[in-house]
């Protein structure tokens, strides 16, 4: 049995103010393909499907697209979990429709998939709250799933009983995976577990959340062990981390297939992809990464020279870029101009001015009964070791006045 894992799409994302909507489209487009490829013979979407809870209405159309041409109408089943992203209850929202297209959400923890089938297709043979069993037609045994999406404490205590803090998440997790483990995953069929959570090795390094993720990890309340894994277990598919690796303590692979795109330049330089399981029973699995192509780069620069900035933008024309530029005086509006000219994908431009140590080290007093644009040389004297620019004192100028033409 082969098994596409993938997840962190976060639909609708916006780097900054620059949309991300068309990139979003190529690559799922993309990851399609690949499903086709590798004979994928089930997909599972370890959450983040959004990234907000009020996704745009152009999200929702690629989401339901592209689950549509996984499925393959009913062929191939597709499992998408809800993250800290997703609203649980949109999430759910389009199940019955969804499931007659081989298309299986699950918002909550401990959700109910009832058995059904779907003609030419798979059927759901056994299920449980927190797990499903799936029957394919060209496959001699089945596919188990344990499930657990994303879970703030409101829903915890809600759905899987956590009574207060004294309790920790992950002996209530370990007790619920076990249960079903022992109930459902014999050695007859393959057994999974896909869920949404900060998993780390107990003893092992702490691995950092995306920048501009929501965090899931605060302090060590969340961290949710690989060793609550039941042995059973032989693959588990991992969300919420956006690179791509492999968590110790547990006989079994416990990954992380990355998000589909880089979301934050704290992501520049990682390969993006999906990650394809091969599975049999009582075998042990068989994973492995495929890189993704499509969507722009995002590139993390610094440099110290405008020519050579406007050179490298123009070499670079499809990277989304982070410049940071070194200079002894404040950048001027013209050179700005061109940098941005040269470019359609600057998202920010960092100015690190050069650090001058100023002539006279002793304390002097200010008077404070200057004009305002005196007193504001000084300061920038003080601070930068140099004078303002024109176009600085002009800006302060404009600022003044519209202050006090607003004034009662």
């Amino acid at each position: 049995m082969k098994i596409l894992h993938t997840g962190d799409w976060h639909l609708g994302k916006r780097l900054d103010n620059f949309s991300r909507l068309e990139e979003q489209r190529e690559v799922l487009a993309e990851l399609c393909v690949l499903a086709d490829e590798h004979q994928a013979d089930a997909i599972i979407i370890a959450g983040d499907l959004f990234d907000n809870f009020n996704p745009a209405v152009e999200a929702l159309e690629l989401l339901y697209r592209t689950l549509r041409t996984l499925s393959q109408n009913g062929r191939r089943p597709v499992i998408a979990i809800a993250g800290n992203h997703d609203s649980p209850d949109r999430i759910d929202a389009p199940d019955i429709i969804a499931r007659e297209c081989g298309i299986i959400f699950v918002g909550y923890p401990k959700a109910h998939i009832k058995p059904y089938v779907i003609p030419s297709g798979f059927s759901v043979t056994n299920s449980a709250p927190g797990f499903l069993e799936i029957q394919l037609p060209d496959i001699p045994y089945p596919m188990r799933v344990l499930h657990t999406p994303y879970a703030n404490e409101l829903r915890l205590k809600q759905y899987l009983g956590l009574e207060g803090k004294e309790q920790k998440l992950n002996e209530l997790l370990k007790a619920h995976w076990t249960e079903l483990a022992d109930q459902y995953c014999d050695v007859s069929g393959v057994n999974l577990l896909t869920t949404h959570l900060y998993v780390s090795q107990r003893g092992g390094e702490l691995l950092e959340e995306p920048e501009g993720e929501k965090p899931i990890k605060i302090g060590n309340a969340e961290l949710i062990y690989s060793d609550c894994i039941p042995e059973q277990i032989q693959y588990t598919a991992l969300g919420h981390l956006h690179r791509y690796q492999r968590i110790g303590g547990h006989r079994s692979p416990v990954v992380y297939p990355s998000s589909p795109l880089a979301y934050s330049f704290s992501e520049a330089g990682q390969k993006k992809g999906i990650v394809m399981v091969e599975l049999s029973p009582q075998t042990d699995a068989q994973f492995t990464f495929v890189p993704l192509e499509s969507g722009r780069n995002l590139q993390r620069k610094r440099f110290e020279d405008i020519e050579e900035t406007i050179s490298w933008l123009r070499s670079n024309p499809y990277a989304l870029v982070e410049l940071t530029l070194v200079s002894d005086e404040f950048i001027n509006s013209a050179d700005l101009k061109r940098i941005h000219e040269a470019h359609d994908g600057i998202i920010h431009i960092i100015p690190v001015i050069r650090s001058q140590t100023p002539t006279n080290t002793t304390n002097k007093m200010v008077n404070l009964e200057q004009d305002l644009d005196v007193l504001f040389k000084d300061y920038f004297q003080y601070k930068y070791a140099q004078q303002p620019n024109a176009e600085i004192m002009d800006l302060l100028k404009e600022v003044i006045n519209n202050n006090t033409n607003t004034e009662d």
